[in-house]
């Protein structure tokens, strides 16, 4: 049963480079892990001049680029609206773990990442799912919490907190 967490924290706060810390932890620990990173503008992972590139600029709905050592998907929206955090979880395999970067108005829980010099505000109570906080200053809420930098502690929280996705109630979501 795939469980899901969410890494949520305004830009700046350091969930990429937690992610990239945490990952190994929770891999070392036999886990199977994915992730879903939602991007706020155009992004492409295709370069212009590839055949691919020239596939999806001439009209394709979807292109896939496969070798022996990976293979990516890639479907153009064109204008048809974004899907939904529960619409792209439902095309992932299967794991035991997915961990979310992004998505911070959805319903799935989520580890609030706050750092001070970044300046922001704490997300809770405005944002929906927060269970925890890894923060280098101490949370101004009653949630379990761990510094920033202490990976092992937040690998605990998002094992102690992941929860499985058939449970989320993703009629849950606040609108920006």
């Amino acid at each position: 049963m795939t469980r899901i967490i969410g890494l949520a924290g305004w830009s700046g706060a350091g969930k990429t480079t937690l992610m990239v810390k945490l990952l190994p932890a929770l891999i070392g620990r036999g886990l199977a892990v994915s992730t879903l990173k939602h991007a706020h503008h155009r992004f492409d992972v295709d370069t212009p001049g590839k055949d691919s590139f020239e596939h999806r600029r001439a009209g394709a709905a979807q292109v896939m680029v496969a070798s022996g050592t990976r293979w990516a998907l890639m479907t153009e929206l064109r204008s048809a609206r974004e899907p939904t955090l529960r619409e792209l979880l439902a095309r992932m395999d299967p794991v035991d773990l997915v961990i979310v970067e992004g998505f911070k108005r959805d319903a799935h829980p989520k580890v609030e990442v706050h750092r001070a010099a970044n300046g922001k505000p704490w997300m809770r109570p405005e944002m929906p799912g927060i269970v925890a906080v890894a923060s280098d200053l101490p949370a101004p809420y009653d949630l379990p919490s761990v510094h920033l930098d202490d990976v092992d502690g937040v690998a605990a929280l998002v094992l102690a907190h992941a929860a499985p996705i058939e449970a989320i109630d993703w009629a849950v979501r606040q609108e920006a």
